[in-house]
């Protein structure tokens, strides 16, 4: 796809990009646009707010999600980000640079995220027994007010399961290990405009942490 220039991301051919005159790029053009993007980051208020207990440690690593947790808050560069969303087709699902186009890959997400991308596919069912399956897995069952539609707070899932005490067991431990990696979810991987709740039927895949390592 050929464009006008090095620093001008309008193509030449509006045959394929069709929306150029609702892109970001051309609002450029026309100063509208101007300001550097800012997207929204949960990572950082919920680390602050769940210290991940030592002793789940084995349980994250083993159901496969210690490579998210150890990236923390990621230091992003601003302007870079917006530069990429000026260069994103929708109609294509690529980005358009000077050298040609480029995707993000599944390969990418694996290595920067450590997650499998060759297991069994995640599939199920999102309507779900909310206190039947809370009080299998978290042994806590969510009240009203911390539950919205099929979604539970991720404060209310802290301040629940975050300090397991010294002399717990096992499945009790196991308890707190999926109660920090579903808040881990609904903070990173699927997180709302707000970050404050995780869908509850990710729940269920974190029955067997071995099992939940081998999905896709």
């Amino acid at each position: 796809m050929a464009f006008r220039g090095l620093r001008d991301a309008d193509p030449l051919d509006t045959s394929v990009l069709i929306l150029q005159d609702r892109h970001r790029s051309h609002l450029v053009d026309i100063e509208e646009f101007q300001e550097v993007l800012h997207p929204r980051q949960q990572m950082r208020a919920f680390l602050s707010m769940w210290r991940m207990d030592p002793r789940i440690r084995p349980y994250v690593i083993r159901a496969g999600f210690y490579g998210i947790y150890r990236l923390r808050h990621i230091i992003i560069d601003w302007p870079l980000i917006t530069c990429l969303v000026e260069r994103w087709r929708p109609e294509t699902h690529t980005f358009h640079v000077p050298v040609g186009e480029m995707t993000i890959t599944l390969q990418d997400v694996a290595i920067i995220l450590s997650l499998r991308i060759d297991g069994p596919a995640v599939t199920g069912t999102c309507v779900l027994d909310v206190a039947g399956l809370c009080g299998e897995l978290l042994s806590v069952i969510p009240p009203d007010d911390a539950i919205r539609g099929s979604a539970i707070s991720i404060r209310w899932l802290c301040q629940q399961l975050s300090t397991p005490s010294p002399d717990v067991d096992e499945v009790a431990l196991q308890r707190s290990a999926r109660g920090f990696i579903l808040a881990l979810m609904g903070s990173f991987l699927f997180a709302d405009k707000k970050g404050v709740h995780v869908h509850l039927c990710f729940l269920s895949l974190l029955r067997d942490f071995t099992q939940t390592s081998s999905y896709s």
